[in-house]
């Protein structure tokens, strides 16, 4: 049997959250570090996005004549604590392997830029992401010391806003690190056989009421025109947000984010076989943009793209409006 040790690493998700393909690893001092592998392709992915699931099926081939036992990491978008509120955490993650459940370990760093700042916060009793219990984070914040507060804010881990209430100074302490997730597990890729993998979760999905993207000078900003550029935004779309927004009871349409990361499936051996992609906008009356060519409509709410032989160069970022309601 053939082995890869592996050390340990990191991903994460951000205001407009996403989710990964799988990948090599190894488990280093630092944390998971993502390696390319040079005998297990991937002949096969079919990823199905949606704000209320994501599943995903990949089957992988050792071409080795031995087993290879080796961690595989599923990465999550970054999740950048400073928009707190703006978005979901990922839920109900569920794994299998041939047919059979296994059991995952979650990674998690604390990252500023490339710095890993997750032992500074352990010492403090500060949990490195809230989950979806933002009272107890931020009762664990509140309980920090003046001095504690301020050494993670002159790191820039945090601002502390004080403020007079009573004549009494008062602190609030808000949370500026961006939780960086993986999951991962050790697995055995038998030799010369396919192994299918399949995940599914609930993503993480950003957004906001009162969306700008429907205004007529949405793109003379230099922000409108970044986004435009990162959802593939073309004309079609900028006039359906106007026409969403216009018809409006309310006069502005709700906008939510979400993403998948691709670009680690180019950490396999050859280009990925066939690739499948289903992005499901939910409601009919939802307009949804994505950056993605040769797209197949399958149903009133449901868009296919197809590759084969593909090594993706870009992770995939999806923009979905609403009416208000």
């Amino acid at each position: 049997m053939k082995h890869a040790l592996i050390p340990f690493a990191a991903l994460a998700l951000a205001a407009a959250p996403a989710f990964a393909n799988d990948s090599t690893a190894e488990l280093t001092a630092g944390g998971l570090v993502l390696r390319q592998s040079d005998t297990i392709d991937m002949r096969s992915e079919d990823l199905y996005i949606s704000t209320e699931q994501v599943r995903v099926r990949y089957t992988f081939h050792n071409t080795a004549d031995a087993d290879v036992t080796t961690i595989v990491a599923f990465p999550l978008p970054d999740l950048e604590l400073e928009y707190e509120g703006d978005y979901t955490f990922p839920s109900d993650f569920e794994t299998e392997v041939a047919g059979q459940s296994v059991e995952i370990t979650i990674e998690r760093k604390a990252m500023l830029g490339d710095t890993d700042h997750s032992a500074i916060l352990a010492e403090y009793g500060v949990p490195l992401s809230p989950d979806a219990d933002w009272e107890g984070f931020d009762r664990a914040l509140t309980a920090l010391s003046d001095a504690q507060a301020d050494r993670l804010a002159s790191i820039g881990l945090v601002a502390v806003d004080r403020y007079e209430n009573n004549g009494e100074t008062r602190r609030y302490i808000r949370a500026l690190w961006t939780v960086r997730q993986t999951y991962y597990w050790e697995q055995v890729f038998p030799a010369g056989e396919d192994l299918e993998i399949e995940h599914r979760y609930r993503p993480s999905v950003g957004g906001t009421a009162g969306s700008p993207i429907g205004n007529p000078d949405f793109m003379a900003s230099e922000w409108g025109q970044q986004m435009a550029a990162e959802y593939c935004m073309d004309a079609n779309f900028l006039a359906g947000a106007r026409r969403m927004m216009e018809r409006s009871e309310y006069g502005y349409v709700v906008e939510r984010t979400l993403g998948y990361v691709l670009t680690t499936g180019a950490n396999w051996r050859e280009p990925i076989g066939e690739f499948r992609l289903v992005v499901d906008k939910g409601d009919p009356r939802n307009i949804v943009s994505f950056c993605g060519s040769g797209l197949t409509r399958l149903s009133p709410t449901q868009f296919e793209m197809r590759r084969t032989n593909w090594r993706p160069e870009r992770d995939l970022r999806v923009l979905l409006l609403s009416p208000a309601e």
